[in-house]
């Protein structure tokens, strides 16, 4: 991966950031790790614990944001938050699966798109 997409991602998480708080989410944790991967976002929304991904694109040549999040990676995704879930002793807590989708050119955030869909998968 490029230095640039690598930026555009990194300011794309901190676009989403800004956009969730916005909408009311609390953020908990940007980019928890543990060895299944990495989950970019933990928040909460109203008494919901929500695990976000964020996925940023220039165009749509490689498809559109919200497309690269595959069955695959809704797996993984998963099994991060398991362990997220048991490291934080709330496994009995609701919880759901949130995309942030971030579109346009990576040298001008002001003008990016920003969509966000709420419970987007379920395991």
């Amino acid at each position: 991966m490029t230095q640039e997409r690598l930026h555009f991602g990194k300011e794309g998480e901190k676009a989403a950031i800004k956009f969730l708080k916005k909408q009311g989410y609390r953020i908990i944790e940007k980019n928890y790790r543990n060895k299944s991967g990495e989950i970019d976002i933990v928040a909460q929304h109203d008494q919901v614990l929500v695990f976000v991904e964020v996925k940023s694109r220039a165009d749509a040549e490689y498809g559109e944001p919200l497309e690269a999040v595959t069955p695959r990676k809704q797996r993984k995704i998963g099994q991060v938050a398991k362990g997220f879930m048991i490291q934080h002793r709330v496994e009995n807590r609701d919880c759901r699966f949130d995309v942030v989708g971030i579109k346009g050119d990576p040298d001008k955030p002001k003008t990016w798109e920003i969509e966000l869909v709420q419970d987007a998968f379920r395991l």
